[in-house]
């Protein structure tokens, strides 16, 4: 595959991952969704963490210069969802794991900011 067609296929990826996690998270986040969290047993304080984390980190992905800091921060709050997850028996983390290989993709292809001098 040509070196063109590599980022393409990294940036479409990332505009669909960070469209899809912020439409996502923004539901989350919703009122509506707060009586399905509820039934976890999880404190709210979780939900409002998770959703936020993941509207910052889709933000962050979706503007080129922090494209880099957003996919790793995602990896980190994907990451952590998932031990959540099967901490509390919910072991349907596929969409997670999924997320997570994206955003490490787009990671390790985008080049990272660089030091200011």
């Amino acid at each position: 595959m040509s070196e063109q067609r590599i980022k393409t296929a990294i940036t479409a990826l990332q505009w669909t991952l960070g469209v899809v996690i912020l439409i996502e998270a923004i539901l989350f986040l919703m009122p509506a969704a707060r009586h399905d969290f509820a039934s976890t047993q999880m404190p709210e304080t979780v939900r409002q963490i998770l959703g936020w984390g993941e509207i910052i980190g889709a933000l962050l992905l979706l503007i080129p210069q922090t494209v880099a800091r957003g996919a790793w921060f995602l990896v980190g709050l994907f990451a952590f969802a998932i031990i959540i997850h099967l901490l509390h028996g919910a072991y349907n983390v596929g969409n997670l794991v999924i997320y997570s290989a994206a955003a490490w993709a787009i990671a390790a292809e985008k080049p990272s900011a660089r030091p200011v001098a």
